[in-house]
């Protein structure tokens, strides 16, 4: 078992992002998942991601507050314990569109291959 505490968790920069802060929970380390990496989003009033697509899925998990997610034109809100995937090659955007932080975790499959080597 490998835990990790946040106060442990490390920033990093999502491209195509804008007033968010992202923390690693768990990936990308010994010991960590080999499937997949857990991330911690913190989008302020007016963040959000995209417009873009990635090559795998993705689960969003909105923990607090409402996040804006857009496919197609069409709008869908998320809240709390509301969870959405993301299907491979789908083009999405995320828009915190009130005056609250969202806060929301995020899981990713590593790259084809795996995780990377730490």
């Amino acid at each position: 078992m490998l835990v990790k505490r946040f106060a442990d968790a490390e920033s990093y920069d999502a491209p195509n992002h804008r007033n968010v802060t992202g923390l690693r929970l768990q990936g990308f380390e010994d010991g960590g998942p080999e499937n997949q990496w857990i991330g911690y989003s913190q989008f302020l009033p007016g963040g959000g991601a995209g417009p873009d697509a990635t090559p795998f899925e993705k689960v969003y998990v909105v923990i607090e507050g409402e996040m804006t997610v857009s496919i197609d034109g069409a709008d869908t809100v998320i809240g709390p314990m509301d969870s959405c995937t993301i299907a491979p090659g789908e083009v999405r955007i995320l828009e915190n569109r009130t005056n609250h932080v969202v806060k929301m975790l995020v899981v990713v499959p590593y790259p084809e291959g795996g995780r990377p080597a730490v």
